[in-house]
């Protein structure tokens, strides 16, 4: 049994809050300069040059690649042969969130209540989705995730009836209905399968996939690239200004499903798609 002090939980966390907010995934980043070439439109490119001259200019002065620096959403696999000990794995990492926000100085967004509507003043709590899994380590992602784009996303409860098409004109008529207020270029990340909530939850993991490491299997995989070509076809394009690079992937999650019914989620991410990954 491997012990891990969960001040070690906290000082990562609070790393890869203001990581993530502060650079973009190689992959992530890699995936937006590379849609300069594949944009037509003159008015696209100059678009997606200074999303681009963004990025630099937040690497060059370490401030936040985007000003809504988003709800700390985490993704914790806690390895069944670790101890955690010093204290509680959700209070270790809302308090990694707390500093983070707060010394890093990024934008406060969370309030306690939806309704009332407070600010919590430090951007906890975080939105925490536990596993535990083989071996003795914890691997932690921290996805902070802006509201624009998650204003956007939607679910649909299909019937097995539902057919491929179905599926995939859903997911463009929720791009297409969104139009320019997920700041595209977009990611889309899609949970096919489980039930009501877990779907969403594929949904939004798929906007963590790595770009270089594509759906394994083939029927999915090319489902992928059929509902991609729909969507730049829509003519969106960067920021809403017309062009041919509406999203920049399409990242599909699936699971079993009961045999009455299909649940389809799809999580709008933006052009700065923000995801930091630590292994402890």
């Amino acid at each position: 049994m491997r012990e891990i002090k969960v001040g070690l939980i906290t000082e990562t966390v609070k790393r890869l809050c203001i990581d993530a907010n502060h650079e973009l995934s190689c992959d992530m980043e890699e995936k937006l300069r590379g849609s300069l070439e594949k944009e037509k439109s003159p008015l696209g490119k100059e678009v997606l040059s200074d999303l681009c001259r963004n990025l630099d200019a937040a690497r060059e002065i370490k401030v936040p690649i985007c000003q809504d620096t988003g709800m700390a959403v985490v993704f914790v696999d806690v390895g069944q042969d670790v101890h955690i000990v010093g204290g509680a794995l959700n209070d270790a990492i809302n308090e990694g969130v707390r500093r983070g926000y707060v010394d890093g100085l990024l934008r406060l967004s969370i309030v306690c209540d939806p309704l009332r509507r407070v600010n919590t003043g430090d951007n906890t709590p975080a939105v925490i989705h536990t596993r535990i899994v083989p071996g003795d380590q914890i691997k932690i992602t921290v996805a902070p995730k802006g509201f624009g784009s998650e204003n956007m996303s939607a679910i649909r409860m299909f019937t097995p009836a539902a057919s491929r098409d179905d599926i995939i004109d859903f997911v463009v008529s929720t791009v297409e209905k969104a139009g320019s207020k997920p700041c595209p270029p977009v990611v889309v990340g899609v949970g096919i399968g489980g039930d009501f909530e877990y779907a969403a939850l594929l949904a939004k993991k798929a906007l963590c996939r790595p770009f270089d490491t594509p759906q394994q299997d083939e029927f999915y995989r090319q489902l992928e690239e059929d509902i991609l070509s729909k969507i730049n076809a829509l003519g969106i394009g960067p920021q809403g200004f017309g062009g041919t690079v509406t999203a920049l992937a399409v990242n599909i999650e699936v699971f079993a499903t009961h045999i009455a019914g299909l649940p389809v989620a799809v999580n709008m991410g933006c052009h700065v798609t923000r995801h930091k990954t630590a292994v402890i």
